[in-house]
């Protein structure tokens, strides 16, 4: 394992997760888990993971291969818009567990709030139902933004220990970040490089990085890990994965943090997936 280890961050029940998440969207099969093996191998000790990404098996084979005890994991799958009814809920996380081959998920989020269906709160009970029966350990919501979360915790008494959003450096969420921070909820952050925009050729950021002697790469994950957010980078290359997660032996001052804050845009999310509209089955 190359670099310094990536840190860990307890959550509000106590639970921790490492500072560095690696993404597995679109890692699947063999070749999914001969790159997530990799990720493992290089330090990556938390896997993110959804029921619609169809790769829960590949990510339970690799808990049952990396060499890496299963407590020293961090696992996390997401529950489906099409599942929010607490019946199918608690079935589907079943489902998932079963799909992996593992006795419990470290953490299982509701992966969009789906506001037009209105069951997001029922399956919040859901979760809330299977962590009392073991089946995740914490439990946390995906694109909510605060009346989403504020209902949840009205209705039911129990507040998600994470959200993870989009987030970059041409859309920081600065409101969503500060939210979550004030009621104890950790900031993950999807697309933290934008998903196949030019954010990694943005002149800042490149400025920075040549200034620095790091890739834009790293600086934009720096970025994150300063602002308090986790960052879900993902890459099936060996050499590109210890890259992404070798942040943390360097800082970014307040100048360079200051200009890559003049990055963000009114439009910066991708392809316009507002959690008030967006819909995800």
């Amino acid at each position: 394992m190359a670099g310094n280890p990536i840190p860990d961050i307890t959550l509000a029940d106590g639970y921790t997760i490492p500072a560095v998440v690696f993404g597995s969207y679109n890692m699947n099969g063999r070749d999914g888990v001969a790159g997530m093996v990799n990720a493992v191998k290089a330090g990556y000790f938390g896997i993110d993971s959804a029921f619609n990404y169809e790769n829960e098996g590949a990510v339970g084979e690799v808990v049952r291969t990396c060499g890496v005890p299963r407590e020293s994991l961090r696992i996390t799958s997401k529950l489906p818009g099409r599942h929010h009814r607490y019946d199918a809920a608690l079935l589907t996380i079943e489902e998932s567990l079963y799909r992996a081959g593992l006795d419990y998920f470290d953490s299982y989020l509701i992966h969009w709030p789906n506001p037009k269906e209105n069951h997001y709160v029922e399956a919040w009970t859901a979760l809330i139902e299977a962590q009392k029966r073991g089946m995740v350990r914490s439990i946390g919501v995906c694109n909510f933004l605060p009346e989403h979360l504020q209902r949840l915790i009205d209705e039911t008494g129990v507040t998600p220990v994470m959200n993870q959003i989009e987030m970059h450096p041409y859309f920081p969420q600065d409101e969503q970040r500060a939210w979550d921070k004030a009621h104890g909820i950790v900031t993950e952050a999807w697309s933290p490089m934008g998903r196949g925009s030019d954010m990694i050729h943005d002149p800042v950021i490149g400025g920075i990085a040549r200034a620095i002697e790091r890739t834009p790469v790293q600086v934009i994950l720096r970025w994150h890990h300063q602002l308090g957010a986790i960052p879900l980078p993902k890459s099936a290359s060996p050499e590109r994965q210890v890259a992404n997660r070798s942040i943390f032996d360097f800082e970014l001052d307040e100048g360079q943090m200051a200009r890559i804050a003049t990055l963000a845009r009114p439009d910066g999310r991708i392809d316009d997936q507002d959690p008030a509209k967006y819909q995800e089955m």
